[in-house]
């Protein structure tokens, strides 16, 4: 199920990609979760409470006060990992999409076997970032969050909080079965404690700062914690 972002200026634009897109999908015997966003404003202001909810956008070029290439400047600097395509009506900015590592650039409206390609081309991506990124289920959510973006998971009985650059996460959980599949770079703290390595600012005493978070290092994690993070410092 790709979570896709349509930001076009033109509701009836919006409304003819999110067709083409559901048609292409059925060829594919995909499905899709479409949000629309009518300017580049409005769809970065959503993000900022909906960070790691969206695993592709779509934009539209000439869009109001911020068009849709600095859209996308701005969605790869919060999110580099986010799959982007364009979709407009000028081959003005075709090379410009490749600074912002887009996927495609669609002339409206776009031909069927060129979204076919787009959307092979973001299966393809989303593979090789599996190891780039932590996916979590909350209620009917699933969150993809970039492991760079990752502070610290802090666990409380059932519930685990993912605590990263963007946002808070929470999900139902083992922080054993975390630690279990987060991969490298991590370094367990505490019981209850997780830390991303390369997030940690210094340790002093029995804690560890991470940000403006101080975080406790109990003594049966105190050995193996000071080895992780010196290990890190050396390579570093």
């Amino acid at each position: 199920m790709l979570r896709i972002g349509i930001c076009d200026d033109s509701a009836d634009a919006r409304i003819a990609l999110r067709s083409a897109l559901e048609r292409a999908l059925d060829r594919r015997r995909g499905a899709g979760t479409f949000f629309e966003f009518s300017s580049g404003e409005g769809l970065l202001r959503w993000l900022k409470n909906h960070a790691g909810e969206l695993d592709m956008v779509f934009l539209d070029i000439e869009m109001g006060e911020l068009d849709g290439m600095e859209t996308a400047r701005r969605l790869r600097e919060a999110d580099e990992n986010l799959l982007l395509a364009f979709v407009s009506g000028y081959t003005d900015y075709v090379f410009d999409g490749y600074s912002v590592g887009a996927l495609g650039y669609l002339m409206k409206p776009p031909k069927p076997d060129q979204l076919d390609s787009v959307l092979d081309r973001a299966a393809e991506a989303r593979l090789r970032e599996g190891d780039m990124v932590f996916l979590c289920r909350s209620g009917e959510t699933l969150y993809r969050i970039p492991k760079k973006s990752i502070l610290y998971f802090a666990s409380d009985r059932r519930q685990v909080s993912c605590v990263s650059t963007a946002r808070t996460y929470t999900f139902y959980g083992k922080l054993d079965e975390v630690e279990r599949t987060i991969g490298d770079g991590f370094v367990r703290v505490h019981q209850r404690y997780l830390v991303r390595v390369g997030a940690v600012d210094r340790l002093e005493g029995g804690q560890v700062f991470v940000g403006e978070e101080v975080l406790p290092i109990s003594r049966a994690c105190r050995s193996a914690a000071l080895a992780s993070l010196a290990r890190t410092a050396l390579e570093g």
